[in-house]
């Protein structure tokens, strides 16, 4: 029996974060207790002279309090993507140009503004924003680290910091150009109290870290169509339908390449860290998906029938490809909002999109069995097509033991799609999907009493059923 390797953690949230629902909380991960959970009440907010987070919340519209920063942040990224070959930027930019529910980069921009001021380095932070001289303005997050014609990268939307390839180099002197600007030693000392930043700023560094993320999270919806075979997304063709599979991977990839480029230019070590191995968990959940949809693991042999196991498997995946990028993208706006080890906020940021991740997709499993393929964009059904089984039918066959030699042979006969979709829609499995997607997004909530009052965090609250209660 193989042994799970002592460096790498195991699937389950910081204990420290579970109090006082730990119990409620880990009994989510096998089917039989979901079925018996309570509902995760919220702790309040702290005392306020508002009105209550919970009777607020309903009416604001997340999405409109960050607009204007949403539609800048659209505008430049778009400038990060022009390539030397026309056709590499075309592809490129093809997911962007239509609509989504850019609810990464909004994760970013609301955690900035619901935590912009309380880490220790925030006034550092704001203090090279506005200096610059440590990756820190708006101008530096384009100008490249390495020399122009070193990278040899030519971007034709901003050629003062770039270079396409030339036969002839010349030997160049190593000398700085510039000397960057020391920060006064008083910004280093700790404010106390902290609070909230009035202006709720959100730092270029923030906006950039918004825009790798809507990068990578592409990059990712490039590769998947292609090894789904995706012929819709977003209700128009998929990038393979409209260009092919290469032009999609080599699309993907060079969407990765620039997010890496501009990750480096944040000047935090740890943001590169979170980052970097967001892209390693996608590749990972997209294995752990195949593997599942092939029915064996390394050495061939068949997988057990519905248990714990599978649960966590599929959560486990659920994590990789959906809750990853959210979680890690929350926390490292913490980070470069000067939030340093040690403070509750990172951590609050990290628990938060975590469980709201693995409600989205939860809901978004949902949706696959309930919503037309005109509504959601991209073909209905198509986790039966690709032989998974999600949530609401792993419930479903603890109803219909009938559906589990379907699920086993994963769905490869004509009629299983179609009989399955019945054995589901006779079932709870819907619900009880819907219900552990509630229970996620409260735990959310719960943790939102950590932070100060904000409109940032009234919409933060609001967005945990917001992503539950979605139709598409």
């Amino acid at each position: 029996m193989r042994r799970w390797p002592a460096h790498i953690p195991r699937f389950r949230t910081p204990a420290s974060l579970l109090s006082p629902s730990r119990k409620v909380f880990q009994r989510q991960y096998t089917p039989a207790a979901v079925s018996q959970v309570k509902m995760v009440t919220p702790s309040p907010p702290p005392p306020s002279t508002s009105q209550p987070l919970q009777n607020t919340s309903s009416h604001v519209d997340p999405f409109k309090l960050v607009a204007p920063q949403i539609a800048q942040l659209r505008e430049s990224l778009l400038n990060l993507l022009g390539s030397s070959h026309p056709g590499l930027t075309e592809i490129a930019r093809y997911y962007f140009l239509h609509p989504s529910k850019q609810l990464r980069p909004l994760l970013v921009l609301l955690w900035s503004q619901a935590t912009n001021g309380l880490g220790h380095d925030w006034r550092l932070k704001s203090w090279a924003a506005e200096n610059g001289g440590i990756a820190g303005k708006a101008d530096e997050l384009d100008r490249p680290l390495t020399r122009p014609d070193v990278l040899n990268d030519w971007n034709p939307n901003m050629p003062e910091h770039s270079t396409s390839f030339d036969s002839v180099f010349t030997l160049r002197s190593t000398l700085p150009t510039s000397t960057p600007q020391t920060p006064p030693p008083e910004l280093h000392l700790p404010i106390e109290p902290r609070q909230v930043s009035s202006s709720l700023s959100i730092l270029p560094t923030q906006m950039r870290l918004a825009q790798i993320l809507e990068m990578i999270h592409v990059a990712s919806l490039l590769h998947d169509d292609v090894i789904d075979e995706s012929s819709l997304r977003r209700g128009v063709p998929s990038a393979p339908a409209a260009f092919g599979n290469k032009y999609s991977i080599l699309g993907g990839d060079f969407l990765l390449g620039r997010a890496s480029a501009a990750l480096s230019r944040l000047g935090s070590v740890e943001v590169v860290e979170l980052i970097s191995s967001v892209v390693a968990n996608l590749v990972e959940g997209e294995i752990l998906q195949m593997k599942a949809v092939d029915g064996r693991d390394e050495s061939e042999q068949v997988r057990p029938a519905l248990g714990k196991e599978n649960w966590n498997v599929y959560l486990q995946k659920t994590y990789l490809k959906s809750a990853s990028i959210m979680a890690k993208g929350a926390r490292a706006a913490v980070v470069l909002g000067g939030c340093r080890e040690g403070e509750i906020w990172k951590e609050v940021a990290y628990a938060y999109g975590r469980n709201l991740g693995i409600a989205f997709q939860l809901a978004d499993d949902i949706m696959d069995y309930e919503c037309a393929e005109s509504t959601m964009g991209k073909p209905s059904g198509a986790d039966l097509q690709l032989g998974i089984a999600t949530g609401p039918a792993l419930f479903a066959w603890e109803e219909h033991p009938e559906l589990g030699p379907l699920i086993q042979r994963k769905f490869k006969q004509p009629g299983d799609v179609e009989l399955a979709r019945d054995y589901v829609r006779r079932s709870s499995g819907v619900q009880r999907t819907r219900k552990l997607a509630q229970a996620y997004a409260d735990k959310s909530k719960e943790l939102l009493s950590h932070l100060p009052d904000s409109e940032a965090k009234t919409a933060l609250y609001a967005l945990c059923d917001r992503a539950v209660k979605r139709s598409r």
